[in-house]
């Protein structure tokens, strides 16, 4: 499965999400918000990857930990938004579900992200 289906499957499997397609890119939101981000070739920015939303704080500290795999994004970098190289050897899926998981949380009513293992 390539990055862009197993993303998605990821993504959709959460409590009333939604895709939604823009090719090359796909939208993943929750009662019309926006929790996540598949982007390829981004305004030749050369990556496949997720960009969601991150708690305060851990955009710095994961691109600091590692700048090959995690990045600021164009457009939501400056809030907080963190991007999560899916083209690079070794991707974690477990970790990019969880990052996944995190950003719905941030995003989705309360009800809806207790609804998430």
């Amino acid at each position: 499965m390539d990055p862009k289906e197993r993303l998605t499957a990821i993504c959709a499997a959460f409590p009333e999400s939604v895709v939604e397609e823009s090719p090359p890119h796909v939208g993943f939101k929750v009662r019309g918000k926006t929790f996540g981000w598949y982007t390829s070739d981004h305004h030749g920015d050369d990556r496949e990857a997720l960009t969601c939303k991150a708690a305060p704080g851990e955009q710095e500290s994961l691109i600091a930990a590692d700048p090959d795999r995690f990045f600021r994004p164009a457009y939501l970098g400056h809030r907080g938004w963190i991007g999560v190289r899916l083209d690079v050897a070794g991707v974690d899926w477990d970790e990019v579900a969880e990052m996944a998981a995190e950003s719905y949380r941030l995003v989705a009513p309360k009800r809806l992200a207790a609804q998430l293992k």
